[in-house]
C-alpha cells in the first residue's frame, strides 16, 4: 500500500476475524545491507550485493558513498553493484544521513580515511542521538574531529589514513560505535586493537555481524577476549554477498501469526537468521504465556514488537536491559508506554528504564478508537499495527515512516488479508 499511496496521513487497521495464513518475504536486512555497502566501497574492485534492502536508510548510505566517488549501481529492486578504487574522495558538501543511525555511526569513522574535511550530519532527530563516545575514541588516537556537544553534526579532518594502535570505546550506548571502529580499522597503517572500556555493550550480536561481514571482504579480525578485538591492516577486497532477510522485520510477521493463531511462511526459518533480533522468535512462540521478565538488551529492535504482543498476554511483562531504547529514532520506552496507555489507560508504565506492560487479553475484540502517534519511528508504526489486528479502531498516524526500513510493510499486511482504511484518521 505504501508504494502505491505515498504521503499517507493515517492507516486504520481492520481487525481480522480468523487466523492469518500466507507467504511474505521480508526485505533484506538493513543491518547487513549498510555494513556491506560500506565495506564494498572500501574495497578495490566491483562487489555485487544481492537480496539487499532498498529503503530510506540504505538509500542514504548509498548516496553518501556516491558523494565520495564510489559507483553504486542498482540493477534491480534487491541488488547493488559497487565499484570502488578502495579510497573515499572528499565530498562536495556535508553528507546528509537523515535519521539513519547505522549510516551516521559507520561513516563517522569511515570518513577518517578521506584526505580532506568531511561533515557528517542528519535531521533534527539524528541531532538528538549521541555520537560523543565515538568521536572521543577517534580523537584519542589523533584523529582531528569534533561534534556538537556530543551530538551530530560531526566534522572530520581526515588524512587518508586511519592509523594504528589501541582504541578504547564506551559501547554501552550503542554497539554501532564499536562496529564503526572495527570496519575503519582494517584500513589502518598498522594493527589496531579496539577495546571496550567496560564489558557493557548494547546488542553485542550486531558486532558479530560486523566481524562476519568484514571477513567476507577479506579482513582479519581476532577477538582476543570479551572486550577486545585485534584488526590487521589488510584493507578489503571486492566480494559478492547475498543479504539474508531482516530479522527485525520478521518479528512483526511472527507476532501477527501468533496473535491470530495463524501461520505465515517467511521462507526462512528463525534459526537460519544470524541477526540478534531473531532470538525474539522463541519468545513470541510462547504467547500468550510470555515470561514475566524479558531482557531486551541483545534484541533491542524486537522490543516494540514484544511490548505490543505483551498487551494481549495472560500475565504482565517487564522489559529490562532496554535503556538504549531511549536514544533510538525516538525514546522508544516513553513512546511504547504512552501509546499502549493511549489504547487503555494504565496498560503500560515506566519504572526507571524498565517498561512494564500490564497485559489484558480482554482487549481482543474491543472497540477502542485510538490514534497512535509514531514519532517518525518506523518500529512504533509497525509494532502498533499489530494491536489493530485484535482491537477495532486502531489508527496509525504517519504510516509512511515505515519506509525507513520496510517500505512494503502495509502491502505485506494487505497481502495476508488485513483490511486497511487509508483515511486521514483523527488527531491524536
Amino acid at each position: 500500500m505504501t508504494d502505491a499511496r505515498p504521503n499517507m496521513k493515517a492507516v486504520t487497521i481492520t481487525p481480522v476475524d480468523g487466523p492469518l495464513y500466507g507467504h511474505v518475504a521480508p526485505p533484506g536486512s538493513k543491518s547487513i545491507t549498510n555494513r556491506v555497502l560500506l565495506l564494498a566501497a572500501l574495497a578495490k574492485g566491483t562487489s555485487r550485493i544481492t537480496g539487499a534492502l532498498k529503503s530510506l536508510d540504505t538509500k542514504l548510505m548509498a548516496e553518501a558513498l556516491r558523494a565520495m566517488g564510489v559507483t553504486v549501481d542498482e540493477p534491480d529492486a534487491t541488488s547493488f553493484v559497487v565499484t570502488s578504487t578502495g579510497r573515499l574522495m572528499p565530498p562536495a558538501g556535508p553528507l546528509y544521513l537523515g535519521n539513519a543511525g547505522t549510516a551516521m555511526r559507520f561513516l563517522t569513522a569511515a570518513v577518517t580515511l578521506v584526505e580532506g574535511t568531511v561533515v557528517v550530519d542528519g535531521d533534527e532527530h539524528m541531532r538528538k542521538r549521541p555520537i560523543g563516545p565515538l568521536v572521543a575514541a577517534l580523537r584519542s588516537v589523533g584523529i582531528d574531529c569534533s561534534d556538537a556537544g556530543g551530538y551530530p553534526p560531526v566534522k572530520v579532518h581526515g588524512t587518508g589514513r586511519f592509523g594504528s594502535g589501541r582504541i578504547e570505546i564506551d559501547g554501552s550506548l550503542s554497539s554501532q560505535y564499536v562496529s564503526a571502529l572495527l570496519m575503519a580499522a582494517a584500513c589502518g597503517s598498522g594493527p589496531v586493537e579496539v577495546a571496550l572500556t567496560g564489558t557493557e555493550i548494547g546488542a553485542r550480536g550486531y558486532v558479530d555481524l560486523t566481524v562476519a561481514a568484514m571477513r567476507s571482504f577479506g579482513a582479519k579480525v581476532e577477538k582476543t577476549d570479551d572486550a577486545t578485538w585485534r584488526i590487521e591492516p589488510t584493507g578489503y577486497r571486492a566480494a559478492d554477498i547475498h543479504v539474508e532477510p531482516d530479522a527485525s522485520a520478521a518479528t512483526y510477521l511472527w507476532a501477527a501469526a501468533v496473535l491470530t493463531g495463524g501461520d505465515i511462511d517467511l521462507g526462512t526459518a528463525p534459526d537460519a537468521f544470524t541477526q540478534p533480533d531473531a532470538k525474539a522468535a522463541a519468545l513470541i512462540a510462547t504467547f500468550p504465556h510470555l515470561p514475566a521478565e524479558i531482557d531486551g538488551s541483545q534484541m533491542q529492535d524486537a522490543v516494540p514488537t514484544l511490548a505490543v504482543l505483551a498487551a494481549f498476554n495472560e500475565t504482565p511483562v517487564r522489559f529490562t536491559g532496554i535503556a538504549n531504547l531511549r536514544v533510538k529514532e525516538c525514546d522508544r520506552i516513553r513512546a511504547l508506554s504512552t501509546e499502549l496507555s493511549r489504547i487503555r489507560p494504565g496498560l503500560a508504565h515506566e519504572e526507571g528504564d524498565d517498561l512494564v506492560v500490564s497485559s489484558d487479553p480482554a482487549l481482543a475484540g474491543q472497540t477502542l478508537p485510538t490514534s497512535i502517534e509514531t514519532y517518525s519511528d518506523h518500529r512504533i508504526a509497525m509494532s502498533f499495527a499489530l494491536a489493530g489486528l485484535k482491537v477495532r479502531g486502531i489508527t496509525i498516524l504517519d504510516p509512511d515512516c515505515t519506509g525507513k526500513t520496510y517500505p512494503a510493510y502495509w502491502d505485506a499486511l494487505a497481502s495476508l488479508g488485513v483490511g486497511l482504511d487509508l483515511s486521514e484518521g483523527a488527531p491524536a
